[in-house]
């Protein structure tokens, strides 16, 4: 894949992406594609937020309590399911195109922005 168009610096700080971890993260069976819904704690600012993500291939809801993920905060939330995602969760494609967490290599501040 071709990188994208260039952009400004200002365009690019329009987007926030904070850290947070995974407080909560339950099976979604009703998703269309296999997911898991998780509660993320960004901080005292933002607080918990919920995100739909379809992470099942490396991820299972039990092993991801704890996880510190990077998230997009200021995208309008999105309805999947009967399930409000408030944030999304980033990650890149492996080899199949299967989602792998954005990830801190350190523990960081809940709600610290990337930069």
């Amino acid at each position: 894949m071709a990188a994208s168009p260039q952009i400004s610096f200002d365009d690019f700080m329009k987007i926030d992406v904070r850290v947070g971890t995974i407080v909560d993260a339950q099976p979604f069976p009703e998703a269309r594609r296999p997911a898991i819904k998780l509660w993320v704690d960004l901080g005292e600012e933002i607080g918990v937020k919920k995100s739909s993500a379809q992470i099942t291939v490396h991820y299972d809801a039990e092993h991801l309590v704890g996880k510190q993920v990077a998230a997009v905060v200021n995208f309008p939330p999105r309805q999947i399911g009967k399930f409000m995602s408030e944030v999304l969760v980033l990650g890149f494609p492996d080899g199949e195109g299967e989602v792998v967490l954005v990830t801190a290599d350190q523990p960081v501040p809940n709600g610290g922005r990337l930069y």
